[in-house]
């Protein structure tokens, strides 16, 4: 098995998600089975319970797991299914040593980070790889070195560099070169950075250099030499407006061919897939029609609260040959009163997106009346499905205070939670997670969507819609189109002689892939061109 190892250093959010998912990719197109793992350095057992304002949106996985977005960013990359087990936690780790501990497992002994802590983590890192029937495994250790947080996990990967061969071990270093107001590039940083990485007994390979512009050969040669790497091993990756360039970015740089040198690899086979589809979005750039999509939500100040939405939509946009301009807008703005038509005037389609909790609901509610009743095309996700139940059983059912049992007391809760979920208190781990299976009805909009009546689509929600309810929601218009196994969960809803109006309890975005888009956004984006074109 071949390690390449990816740190970073200066600050955070410099991009070491980005890049290790384009040397998966680059990696990928040569041949090669890839299995990632993120270290997360903080004492959260997983993502759940994290503010998307802090921290961006939470990703699930198939198999459940609520986890960093980067992620996200893996597994459309390099195509793959992870799971749970692929993403390493501080609170994970020290848990599982403390139940150790009082198990008497260690049989008296002082329980220290240093070998009981760092051996968990390298127990964990290669049954992950036992489990794997990949070629390769790529580790990114989050945060920044010099984090306390970070330390054991930085010591875990310098311990297994010197259990495994030399020739299969590959660190990367991730680190910002600054420009002046003049336009000079100051290594300084990355000197200090990778001195600091020198001091925990960590040799970079490979350092790649995050900056607003690409890096001329003499700073390029002044990084080598003061970084005590090879001048072909200082890359430079400048801002991009496109993420899915950066494995371009890092080909053209030698990136590949420095990795396969250093690992000893040859190369198995040729994809140019990803180029050609990186080929698509930039003649799509060059185009004139572009569609407006408002995204509305609770989160919007912070966009990465909703990267999979964004992603998905640029999947689909890339798939049909269209460009897509992106509107933000607050939910609760739609709550203070005014025109709605001075947010929507020049929309051409609505989305609302998931999210939890009363704020922001009611405006949110609003906008889906508006798309309902202006004949907009609308797309609602998980949170985005319930409120919109909510909507048209207000104002086509007639039930006039219906609402959510989360948001609040209610006479009529068209959401509420099922019955095996009353009582419970632990908010971790506690929602209807990860792939379930959907099932279609016939002769519907879902059904012409998926071309098919059973999907796999990925969920995160705790609250239903209220089965005492369907037969007082449903209507000859509205209409729910897929449901769960047993028929008691709902599913999708949608409304006839309508553009375009759809809602889904899951989260389509989190299976959307750059080659392989969501079927709900490529139907959606159609039916926002043929509003632009009417």
């Amino acid at each position: 098995m071949k390690y390449i190892v990816v740190t970073g250093g200066v600050m955070s959010g410099l991009g070491k998600g980005i890049t290790m998912a384009s040397i998966g990719r680059i990696l990928k197109n040569r041949g090669y089975e890839i299995v990632p793992i993120k270290i997360d350095p903080y004492i959260n057992i997983d993502a759940g319970t994290m503010n998307p304002f802090q921290h961006g949106e939470v990703y699930v996985l198939g198999d459940g797991a609520e986890v960093d977005l980067d992620l996200g960013n893996y597994e459309r990359f390099m195509d793959v299914e992870l799971g749970r087990e692929h993403n390493i936690t501080t609170g994970l780790v020290y848990s599982a040593v403390i139940e150790r501990e009082r198990k008497g497992e260690y049989l008296g002994q002082t329980v220290q980070i240093i070998p009981h802590v760092t051996n968990e983590i390298k127990a964990r890192i290669r049954s992950v790889v036992e489990k794997s029937d990949a070629d390769m495994c790529l580790i990114e250790v989050g945060g920044t070195v010099g984090d306390i947080e970070s330390m054991p996990f930085l010591e875990a990967v310098r311990q297994m560099h010197g259990e495994e061969n030399e020739n299969d071990f590959l660190f990367v270093h991730v680190t910002l070169v600054p420009f002046t107001t003049l336009g000079e590039p100051k290594t300084k940083p990355t000197q200090h950075s990778v001195k600091a990485l020198l001091e925990l007994g960590l040799h970079p390979d490979i350092i790649v250099c995050r900056s607003k512009k690409a890096l001329k050969e003499d700073a390029k040669k002044k990084i080598a030499m003061f970084c005590n790497v090879r001048q072909e091993a200082v890359i430079s990756a400048q801002d991009t407006d496109d993420i899915y360039e950066v494995p371009l970015m890092l080909e053209q740089e030698g990136t590949a061919t420095y990795i396969m040198k250093k690992l000893q690899l040859e190369q198995l086979k040729e994809d140019n897939d990803w180029t050609k589809m990186v080929e698509r979005r930039r003649a799509l750039s060059a185009g004139n029609k572009s569609i407006i999509v408002a995204i509305v939500g609770k989160y919007a100040e912070l966009e990465d609260s909703y990267l999979s939405i964004k992603e998905a939509i640029k999947h689909a946009a890339t798939e049909i040959g269209c460009k897509v301009e992106l509107k933000w807008i607050e939910a609760e703005d739609l709550e203070v009163g005014g025109a709605l038509n001075t947010f929507f005037d020049e929309v051409h389609g609505i989305l609302v997106p998931g999210g939890f909790g009363v704020r922001g609901a009611e405006g949110k509610i609003k906008a889906i009346e508006y798309a309902r009743t202006n004949n907009i095309p609308f797309l609602g996700l998980c949170f985005g499905f319930q409120l919109a139940v909510i909507e048209v059983a207000r104002d086509v059912a007639k039930l006039k205070d219906a609402n959510s049992s989360e948001l609040g007391e209610t006479p009529h809760p068209v959401i509420a939670l099922l019955e095996e979920q009353k009582g419970v208190k632990n908010k971790g781990g506690t929602m209807r997670l990860g792939n379930y299976e959907v099932f279609i009805r016939g002769d519907t909009l879902a059904e012409k969507i998926y071309g098919k009546k059973k999907v796999l689509e990925r969920h995160r929600h705790r609250y239903e819609v209220n089965p005492e309810y369907i037969e007082r929601i449903e209507h000859e218009r509205v209409f729910f189109s897929g449901t769960d196994r047993s028929g008691l969960r709902m599913e999708i809803l949608e409304i006839s002689e309508h553009p375009f109006f759809i809602a889904t309890q899951f989260h389509p975005e989190f299976m959307s892939r750059p080659n392989k888009p969501s079927p709900p956004f490529i139907a959606f984006l159609k039916a926002c061109v043929r509003e632009y074109e009417h």
